[in-house]
This record gives C-alpha cells, structure tokens and sequence, in this order.
C-alpha cells in the first residue's frame, strides 16, 4: 500500500474526538486502532492496545528485533477534531489538485502514513539498528490529551526519545507554548426583565470582568516572554449565560484559553497567577475548572534531534506557540519533538487536505532517518 492509499484508508475510519462539537456520532479511536493493529502485526510488529478511556486506546507497536536497545517511537495521534462545517464529505479521502481531502489528512493522519510507510519500507533493517524505533498513536490528543498522559506514566523509562507527529512542514518543532484551559463563573439574581433593577445581571457582570482581564492581565502575561515562542497570551474563546431575553440572568461563564511560555511555567504556571490576580482585583469571579499543560523545550542538542538533522539537513529547529502530546512526554522524562509533512495552517479547516508531494516528501523524511542509523542512502 502507498503512502496516498494508506491516507485515503485512514481518512475513511472515522476517529473524531467526542468532547465539545463532534459534529458526528462516528467518534472515538478503536477503530482506528483495530486497523492499526491488523496492518502492522503482519510485518513483524508486536502490537498492543491500551484502553485508556472506554473505547479508546492506545496503540503500541514494537519493531522487529531484540528488546535490548534503546527505543524511540514515531507517536502520532489518532484522534481528529469535529466535522462541523466541513464543505465536502469528512472521510472521503478522495484526491484533488494533487492533494487529499478529509478531516485528519493534516492533522495527524498525514504525518502518521508517513510515518507508517516508512517504518514498513524498512522493516527489515529495523531489526539490526542499534536503536529501536517503535510506532505509538494516543488517542485524545485534540483535548485533554489522556493518552500521552497515560503513556508517559507507563512507558515513560523504556523510550529515550519521542517524535510526536504533528503537521510542521518537516521541520524540527523542539519547543512549544503550555496551554491553561479554564472556565470562570459569574452569579447574578434572575428578575423580570421590565424590571430589571430587581435583579442582577450574571452576563454584564461577566463580561466586565473579562474585560478587566483582557486588558490588565493579558498585559502581565505578555511579560512572560520566550526568545523563539514570544510572550504568554490570553484569549476569550466561548460565552453563555441566560436561559430567555426577558430575564435577567442569574448564570453566565466563559472558557479561557492562556498559552504559556517556559518562564511563566517556571514561577509556577498561569493557573496560579490567575487565581492570584482575580483575588487582587476582587473580580466577581468563581474558576470551577482549569487544566493546565506544561510548555515543552527539548534541548537542541539531543542525539537523535542532532540523527534528525544529519539525515535531512534541509531540515530547520522552530518553535510553536500550539500544543501538543510532545509536551506531556517531555515533562514526564522523554526528550521529545513535533515532525510530519502538511502545514498547521491546513489543521482543523473546513476543507482540511494535505498535498500529495508534502505527503510523499514526509515518507522520504522518516525513511532517511530510519536509515540514517547504518548510514543508509535513500
């Protein structure tokens, strides 16, 4: 199977993450997963699925050859976000002006038939390198990222390094923002809304506070700055409240996404700080729920990035201001990396695709470095 077919085949397994808006019913990874597991085990691999959430695993393939080397994984996620939207069939995989189209074929299951060819081409050869290079794909990376998580707390001392795969336009991604995702909760006292000096308004008083903080704390995150990532920001990203125009609401809330640097992480995260300066301000404000991911920095000196870069030299160190599955296995003790063909400007589109030469030049890329270990030309 090509690397096109084997897109068009993973696009066509729904896999859409069921948090927020699925815009399908067809959501969760074992399918995915089960696929993963019948295509690799024929070439060797020892595959294992790990049910982190009900329906929902991880896939763990271990390469052909002896378990007494160092490991590294090609990791990319299997779930996609929702399909809401979308101006053509999310799972058709079909292929126009030289590119393919469905929810996924950037973000990650282009990177991941990459990935996968590449590893099939050389499956031979991996039994004899001097490292072993595994293939892992989380599920639940597009929110909440427990499969990472779960990974890192029970595999984290057998892998040296790990490449999540993820859209970079094969550039080398060693360092990315954190991320705090929070809900803050405004009360107010429902009244008729002719009269409504009898109550108070849960949504005006929300939206004041917000705005307080778009402007005076999104300016002491932007001091927490990073020489490749920038400065730590803050976004408003939904807002409800009320239940009908003619009552004054006694409910409103908001979700907040803070992206955050290495330095704000290091003076104990931006989770704290916003408690912090709601108390300072006395906002009216109550946080009933905040998750918060590490920043990532993987030393740019690590033998496999250095492995990396002498097998396709064209191949560039950046930083990211997104998240990703890379930053949890850093911080669990696995020096890691984001790499895949496809652009993130492609990721979670209405009409999401990845080119055909950008998908073909990502085979190449991890088959260069698969060989690159007994200094193999392509």
């Amino acid at each position: 199977m090509t690397t096109v077919e084997l897109l068009q085949t993973l696009i066509q397994i729904p896999s859409v993450n069921p948090d927020n808006d699925p815009g399908t019913d067809k959501v969760g990874e074992q399918d995915i997963a089960e696929f993963l597991r019948h295509f690799l085990t024929p070439h060797g691999f020892q595959v294992t699925l790990e049910e982190v959430l009900p329906g929902r695993p991880n896939v763990i393939a271990r390469c052909p050859g002896p378990d007494n080397r160092p490991r590294i994984f090609l990791g990319p996620h299997t779930d996609t976000v929702g399909v809401s939207g979308m101006v053509f069939d999310p799972f058709c995989g079909e292929i126009k002006d030289g590119s393919i189209l469905g929810r996924g074929a950037s973000d990650t299951k282009g990177p991941m038939a990459a990935m996968l060819t590449a590893l099939i081409e050389n499956k031979e050869l991996l039994a004899e390198l001097p490292v072993a290079i595994d293939f892992v794909a989380f599920m639940a990376e597009e929110s909440s990222q427990h499969g990472s998580k779960h990974f890192a707390e029970w595999h984290a001392d057998e892998y040296i390094f790990g490449i999540a795969g993820e859209p970079t336009s094969l550039d080398i991604v060693y360092t990315t923002k954190g991320s705090l995702w929070l809900t803050v909760v405004a009360k107010g006292m429902a009244a008729h809304a002719s009269q409504p000096e009898r109550g108070s308004n849960a949504i005006m008083t929300l939206t004041r506070s917000l705005d307080h903080m778009n402007r005076k704390l999104a300016n002491r995150l932007a001091t927490y700055t990073h020489s490749v990532l920038g400065h730590s920001s803050f976004n408003v990203g939904t807002i409800k409240g009320g239940t009908r125009p003619n009552i004054v609401p006694d409910h409103a809330e908001a979700e907040i996404d803070i992206r955050t640097t290495p330095s704000l992480f290091a003076e104990g995260g931006a989770h704290s700080l916003v408690l912090d300066f709601i108390k300072e301000q006395q906002l009216p404000l109550e946080v009933v729920s905040a998750h918060e991911n590490p920043p990532m920095e993987t030393p740019t000196t690590d033998p496999i990035i250095l492995q990396l870069l002498k097998a396709n030299p064209d191949t560039q160190l950046v930083g990211a201001p997104w998240f990703s599955d890379a930053a949890h296995l850093s911080n669990a003790g696995i020096p890691s990396i984001c790499l895949g063909p496809g652009s993130i400007n492609q990721a979670h589109t209405k009409d999401e695709f990845i080119k055909i030469s950008d998908l073909e030049a990502g085979h190449t890329y991890f088959s260069n470095f698969i060989r690159s270990f007994k200094e193999l030309p392509l």
